[in-house]
């Protein structure tokens, strides 16, 4: 008869074997996000004079989250309907993708009077950028997206986890903190015709640097000359200047000169729906049998991928955009937050000067949308995290929208401090 003491020390040794193989032992901790990095120092951080220019989300003069009185009254609505939860198709909300299509190219698309335009739901602007790279990969098999130096983080990764190739042509000039058109243009120039051209339709995210109307016409033109397709991540639209025509003047330019482009929309910052998580990808096309057979392979590709999207983000942009009334108070708020964020630009450089900060730092007032390129170093902006208790990335970008009047002054002798004796 087996001992209870052997039961025992052989029930230590199956636990041992059950538990001593590990199939992920060989998985390495990733690097941590840099801007989540900025968020959990400034959370630890206990000073009352602390501010967080890292986070990339609008908020109120009092700095908290903004939700649009729009957004509310739409919320509203579709509870007062007592809508249903059922599946939305693979493509989205039918009515969503109609009028998201007519927000960017215009009621009077021709594009969409012929049919010529396929639009469907994405997870916000990352998800429409992973379908537009998942399509490109499989659809144009052995292309380079070429991307801005710098850009958006996200981009390089999409592109390469899809596995197209990514390069990058010149954009930012680090001595101006403005555009470097002419490295851009010879950069593109210089790239194999028929490369994939990643372009921000405005706001561009970091620098907020934004070609004038006549370079983006010179692209355009060279673009065409090229024969290369031009990918537009339109992630700030009416957010920028505070009117989504204007914003729109790039997209609108590429496909008036005959381009038929691909478009990323994300309405995150325009409509304050951060986690809702609702976008739109659309491609132009030469003919609407065209537009019949991409939109087919667009459903083939998303449904292994989230088989269709969440409906309540598109139910809400949707109540608002077809119903009058809320198309313009939305019109009118999204015009209020771009107004707030170009009002804090003013106030930081006149602040700045007023300290006696000597610098040019006009850039900040040229630059448009939500990120400025400050032109500060990475010591000095360790500096203003250790000294003032003001967290921002080391490549100096900040988040204009984390600025208000109770501390833009703060802010502004701070900079002035670590960047006098420079």
């Amino acid at each position: 008869m087996i001992s209870r003491q052997i039961i025992r020390n052989l029930s230590k040794l199956n636990s041992t074997r059950l538990y001593s193989t590990s199939w992920w032992s060989n998985v390495q901790k990733g690097p941590e996000d840099p801007i989540l990095g900025v968020s959990v120092a400034f959370n630890k951080d206990t000073s009352p004079s602390k501010i967080n220019l890292g986070v990339g989300a609008y908020r109120d003069e009092n700095g908290k989250p903004y939700v649009l009185e729009s957004v509310r009254k739409a919320d509203k609505k579709i509870f007062e309907a007592n809508v249903d939860h059922e599946y939305a198709p693979i493509a989205g909300v039918a009515t969503f993708n109609q009028l998201s299509a007519v927000l960017a190219f215009g009621e009077d698309s021709q594009h969409i009077k012929e049919k010529r335009i396929v639009t469907v739901q994405a997870i916000s602007g990352t998800g429409a950028l992973r379908i537009a790279a998942q399509f490109l990969a499989r659809f144009m098999p052995g292309k380079t997206a070429y991307v801005p130096n710098p850009t958006w983080g996200n981009h390089n990764v999409i592109f390469a986890d899809s596995g197209v190739a990514v390069k990058s042509y010149s954009y930012y000039n680090p001595s101006t903190c403005g555009l470097n058109f002419d490295g851009m243009f010879n950069d593109i120039k210089a790239a194999p015709n028929g490369s994939i051209i990643l372009l921000h339709a405005c706001a561009h995210n970091p620098t907020g640097v934004d070609p004038t109307a006549e370079q983006w016409k010179k692209i355009s033109q060279l673009c065409k000359e090229k024969e290369h397709f031009v990918l537009f991540d339109f992630a700030y639209q009416g957010f920028a200047s505070g009117s989504p025509e204007q914003d729109a003047q790039a997209v609108r330019q590429f496909v008036a000169d005959g381009h038929n482009i691909a478009l990323c929309q994300s309405f995150a910052k325009n409509f304050g729906l951060y986690g809702e998580r609702i976008g739109a990808f659309s491609l132009l096309t030469a003919t609407a049998d065209e537009a019949v057979n991409v939109e087919s392979q667009l459903k083939i590709l998303i449904r292994p991928m989230y088989s269709n999207p969440p409906v309540y983000g598109a139910r809400l942009v949707s109540t608002i955009l077809k119903d009058k009334e809320l198309t313009s108070q939305w019109r009118d708020e999204v015009k209020g937050m771009a107004d707030r964020i170009i009002n804090m630009r003013e106030s930081l450089v006149k602040y700045l000067k007023k300290h006696g900060s000597t610098r040019d730092w006009s850039h900040i007032t040229t630059q448009i949308g939500m990120f400025c390129y400050t032109g500060l170093t990475p010591e000095q902006v360790d500096r203003l995290a250790s000294e003032f208790h003001i967290y921002l990335t080391r490549n100096g970008r900040i988040s204009i929208a984390g600025i208000n009047s109770s501390n833009v002054e703060y802010l502004a002798k701070a900079m002035h401090a670590v960047t006098k004796d420079n």
